[in-house]
């Protein structure tokens, strides 16, 4: 028997609370065109908002998670939405990606729910598969010069090492020289509401041989 999509929509009261200051920020650095890859896309909420607002766009959901493509698919059903492709069950670690190429990468509350090796992995297969001039997009919690940005996020990261002592708050510093050693260059973090940043790395263009 095959469900209908409203049983297999999950809802997440964050994604509903941040999707439009997000959107704010994706409308101003996102090219104007191509396939657009959302790693951990969770309940599909922030996917098919983003292909309603920017129809455009090709969007690529992904999800290593059965529930959580289950509800993306749901959420894709729900709207009807043309522009956003079947969830793709991907593991940002996995040594093979379904996919060959993008013109952008976005990854919304992945890095602190992880281990560090997830996020080398995202960048690595970023700077793989963006073309020159592509960008890879992260939002959430960061710390910065080595402190939490507020006693909240401080609480939050100790909350997450308690659940799993590879996941936590990470250092913005250290996710943006990973990216400098990857060939991506980081824009000046964005603030955004619930003390979270947005941070937007483009690839740089690789020199021609002679």
């Amino acid at each position: 028997m095959t469900l209908p999509s409203s049983a297999l929509r999950q809802r997440s009261p964050s994604a509903e609370r941040n999707r439009e200051p997000i959107l704010d920020v994706l409308r101003r650095v996102l090219p104007a065109s191509g396939l657009v890859l959302e790693i951990a896309s969770g309940t599909g909420q922030h996917v098919t908002h983003f292909a309603a607002a920017l129809p455009a766009l090709d969007w690529q959901p992904s999800d290593p998670d059965a529930d959580a493509r289950a509800s993306v698919a749901g959420w894709i059903a729900h709207t009807g939405l043309a522009n956003i492709r079947d969830p793709l069950a991907l593991d940002v670690e996995s040594t093979s990606w379904p996919i060959e190429s993008a013109a952008a990468i976005v990854c919304i509350n992945m890095i602190h729910i992880s281990p560090w090796t997830a996020t080398v992995a995202l960048f690595d297969n970023a700077a793989r598969l963006l073309d020159d001039g592509g960008v890879l997009v992260t939002y959430g919690p960061y710390r910065r010069d080595g402190a939490h940005t507020a006693p909240s996020n401080e609480a939050f990261d100790q909350q997450l090492r308690s659940r799993n002592p590879a996941w936590g708050i990470r250092d913005m510093e250290a996710v943006t020289a990973l990216a400098d050693a990857r060939g991506l260059t980081c824009d000046a973090p964005v603030a955004m509401p619930a003390n979270n940043f947005m941070l937007v790395m483009m690839k740089r263009s690789r020199a021609k041989p002679v």
